[in-house]
Order: C-alpha cells, then sequence, then structure tokens
C-alpha cells in the first residue's frame, strides 16, 4: 500500500513508518493540513490517514475539500482523541470511510487499512459494467463498444444500466420504468421509444445484437442464439 499520513504528532509518525515500512508499504507524510491537502490531489495514494486536529486547516476541512476534488473516491481513515458519538458522527459526515480513536494499537491500524483497501477494490471494480464487448463506466458515464464510444441520451443509459447489471437475466418492463421515470411514468409506451433509441446505439453497427425484447416479460441484454431472439 501506499500511504498519506496527515498528523502533525511527530512522535506518532514515526511510529507509523516504522511499523508499516516495515511491512513493506511506502509512506509520504505531512504535518499540516494544507501541506497534506497538496499531497493528497496531487499524488496518488491507496489510503489517507487523516489527524483530526491540524495545524493550518483541520482535518474535516481536508476531508471535505478531498471529496469535492479530484481524490473523491481515495478512502480516508480519521485519527483523533476524540471519541464522544457526535464527533463521530461528524466524521464519518464529512466523507471519513473509517475512524480510529486515539491511542490505538498499530495491529489494529493495519487491519482496518487493509479492510478499507479490500473495500475500495470492490467498488473500483464495481465502478465499470462489462457483458460481451460492450462497457458502461458509471464513474464518467462512458460507454462503449468494441472500443467505440456510444452517445446515449440519460434516459437511455440508465436503461443500460439496469439491463447490464441483471444481465443474462431479464428485466421486466416495470423495473425498467421505474428505474428511469420513479414512482410516476409518463403516459403512453415511453419505454418501448427509449429502447428502440438504445438498441440503435448498441446495436446498430454490430453484428452480435444484445438487446432483446421478450414478449409479455420485458427485455434483456446478452448475446443470444439467433433462434432465441425476438424482435422489439
Amino acid at each position: 500500500m501506499r500511504l498519506l499520513v496527515i498528523e502533525d504528532n511527530r512522535s506518532l509518525v514515526a511510529n507509523l513508518f516504522e511499523y508499516f515500512e516495515a511491512r513493506g508499504h511506502v509512506l509520504d507524510a505531512a504535518p499540516d493540513g494544507i501541506t497534506g491537502l497538496h499531497l493528497a490531489t496531487t499524488q496518488a495514494y491507496d489510503i489517507i490517514i487523516l489527524d483530526w486536529m491540524l495545524p493550518r486547516m483541520e482535518g474535516n476541512e481536508v476531508l471535505r475539500r478531498l471529496r469535492e476534488g479530484t481524490a473523491a473516491s481515495v478512502p480516508v481513515i480519521m485519527l483523533t482523541a476524540r471519541d464522544e458519538l457526535p464527533d463521530k458522527i461528524a466524521g464519518f459526515r464529512a466523507g471519513a470511510d473509517d475512524y480510529l480513536t486515539k491511542p490505538f494499537a498499530l495491529p489494529e491500524l493495519e487491519v482496518r487499512l487493509e479492510a478499507l483497501l479490500a473495500r475500495a477494490s470492490g467498488r473500483q471494480r464495481s465502478k465499470v459494467l462489462e457483458v460481451e464487448d460492450l462497457r458502461l463506466d458509471l464513474t464518467t458515464l462512458e460507454a462503449s463498444r468494441g472500443g467505440q464510444p456510444l452517445h446515449l441520451y440519460p434516459a437511455c443509459r440508465k436503461l443500460l444500466e439496469v439491463l447490464m447489471q441483471a444481465s443474462p437475466a431479464a428485466v421486466t418492463r416495470e423495473r425498467l420504468e421505474q428505474a428511469v421515470w420513479g414512482e410516476d411514468p409518463p403516459d403512453g409506451d415511453m419505454l418501448r421509444s427509449h429502447v428502440y433509441e438504445l438498441r440503435r446505439s448498441v446495436d446498430g453497427p454490430f453484428p452480435v445484437k444484445l438487446v432483446h425484447t421478450l414478449p409479455r416479460v420485458g427485455y434483456r441484454l446478452a448475446a443470444l442464439h439467433e433462434d432465441t431472439r425476438h424482435d422489439a
């Protein structure tokens, strides 16, 4: 792991470096909030260890700015002597992924960091949906097929997301309508129109068709044999 420690207690920082470097991890340190924010937004880290009370900029403000900027998805564990419930709630609301009260045992911090990294890796994997050569990045909202970008309206993109998450299972018309319009779908068969546009973008120039209509059921997204396909 590559860790950024934003902490003004030099003794604690030295202990963290000694413990984690001995286990093969790489660490950088910042003694104040402004320096820490600069490093966090200009360098790549797996996890940030952030003290609550810092000179120049307090930890909750550093965290707020991180969550609004380029480091929004980096896991952050807050270290603090504040152990009251309102303080913990404030930390989590500011965007902390975990909260550890001082003093703490270094093995406990290590286990918490490993758990954070595992969860972050899971979130990262789940942010990209793939079915055959079709790809949808849920972070950038970019869709492509066979490496070619697809230009989708927001409603079509939402339909695609739901169909890809369920693939190869079918999704009912009711579930798709709810995903796009909530509990108040428009009058008329707007869903059919959106699926038509989605199919034109996703399947139009490609020999293998992925969007399929299941009469009286709904739709599914998968590579099917010719004899199992239905017209829209």
